[in-house]
């Protein structure tokens, strides 16, 4: 089996050494030798270490070795829309089977790529685009078929999940928690795809339109990253026993007129010590899976880099050799349930509100007035000393509200009109919860 290799970065020179290193193993496998036939890079003449391969193999011109008449399996590990997009669109429709980890290519335009692998007649596999090394994908695609998936809660982004432990570990805020994951090599030079939540909402996507049997692409995605979560939010999670991640939360629902919908959202919530996400901690990825039959089921393990991220790959090539050497190929995308996506604003959630009030008569009865206004129901009150750290203010107190399920659209009309209250100083805080606490 001839395979031809898009990237020789990280991921793509740790394929290169597996490919090596367990070569005898894998042909045993397959029922054929694995060859790399070419790698596709930018630069020829780069220094890549000792890497087990010949120097010929190596091409700038990746449109010309995807095309080859003598290429079985195109791996891409470049990453991006374009141009690999249009790389394995043309090796697609060619009826080359393509493995690849590219999240945002998938979440941005994964239909693209499922129709051109139905018109070649090849295999599409992408279980490295989600969690690295956790087997997640495929029991979604195939173990779970016989099943009804009802929800998908996952811990996808390793930076942000060092973080946010480093946050709730040390009692450092956010700037300085950054600050320690960039140096450790957890976080990249420019964070933002991590810590604004870019990266968790692909593979939120990919998640829901596996579990769901519907296409659902980056921009049916909420999303709102880390970067203002405090330590006073924190600490503030700890006293409800709970601790904060960033989660993706992808769930059926059902429309106000009947028809059943998905939402799938991205953001930092609280979730209670006693869930099994909690406990999860550093750079680790996990996801929960919700089933009608076979109930709750937790994945878990290293989610990047560049050896757990190869060894995904290599599973899924091991997977399109051995159906091109038997002349079939995998079930192809489902997405017949086609279901529409649920706007933010329906989901139903709960907020944890951090409130610096005045501190006098009748300003809790004002402020649960508007809850009430909202139809939204408080669940806890908590009120504390004044938390502004402006002398002279002692008249302030802090005053800490937890609600109960409601429309995040209601939920969020109440944040606003608590803004506009004389009593109130300033909402110095809002996160959703999740989880039963």
């Amino acid at each position: 089996m001839r395979v031809a290799l898009l990237g020789c970065g990280t991921v793509g020179s740790e394929v290169v050494r597996l490919l090596h290193s367990q070569s005898a193993d894998l042909a045993a496998r397959i029922g054929a030798r694995l060859e790399i036939a070419g790698i596709a890079v930018r630069r020829i003449g780069r220094d890549r270490g000792e890497l087990p391969v010949d120097p010929a193999v190596f091409t700038a011109d990746p449109f010309d070795l995807v095309k080859r008449d003598d290429i079985d399996v195109v791996v891409e590990c470049v990453g991006g829309i374009e141009p690999a997009r249009s790389w394995l669109v043309e090796a697609l429709r060619a009826g080359k089977s393509v493995v690849t980890a590219n999240k945002a290519l998938l979440a941005e335009d994964g239909g693209a790529l499922h129709d051109a692998a139905a018109q070649g007649g090849g295999d599409l596999y992408y279980e490295a685009a989600v969690a690295g090394a956790i087997p997640l994908l495929r029991p979604l695609r195939e173990s779970l078929h016989g099943d009804r998936v009802t929800q998908v809660t996952g811990i996808v982004n390793g930076t942000t999940n060092f973080i946010l432990s480093a946050m709730d570990t040390t009692g450092a805020g956010f700037a300085e928690a950054l600050a320690e994951a960039t140096d450790l090599g957890y976080a990249e030079a420019d964070p933002t795809a991590d810590v604004e939540g870019f990266d968790a909402a692909a593979k939120a996507a990919i998640l829901a339109s596996l579990a769901f049997h519907t296409r659902v692409g980056a921009a049916d995605v909420h999303r709102e990253g880390i970067t203002e979560v405090t330590a006073a939010d924190v600490a503030s999670a700890k006293a409800m026993g709970c601790t904060i991640k960033l989660l993706c939360i992808a769930a059926r629902g059902t429309a106000a007129d009947g028809r059943e919908t998905v939402s799938v959202r991205v953001h930092p919530a609280m979730i209670p010590l006693s869930h099994p996400l909690a406990s999860v901690g550093d750079a680790f990825n996990a996801v929960f899976v919700e089933a009608e039959a076979a109930g709750q089921l937790m994945f878990y393990g290293p989610g990047a880099g560049g050896a757990p991220t190869a060894s995904a790959v290599l599973g899924d090539v091991v997977a399109v050799s051995r159906n091109r050497l038997a002349g079939v190929r995998a079930a192809s995308e489902s997405a017949y349930a086609d279901l529409p996506v649920r706007p933010m604003g329906e989901a139903l959630t709960r907020y944890h509100i951090s409130l610096d009030v005045t501190d006098r008569p009748g300003v809790l009865a004002a402020v649960a007035g508007v809850f009430a206004e909202h139809g939204v129901s408080i669940a806890t009150v908590r009120q504390g000393a004044a938390g502004s750290g402006v002398a002279g203010r002692d008249e302030d107190a802090d005053l800490v509200i937890v609600t109960h399920v409601a429309p995040d659209a209601a939920l969020a009309a109440t944040v606003q009109a608590l803004r506009g209250l004389d009593a109130v100083r300033s909402v110095a805080s809002v996160l959703r919860v999740e989880g039963s606490a």
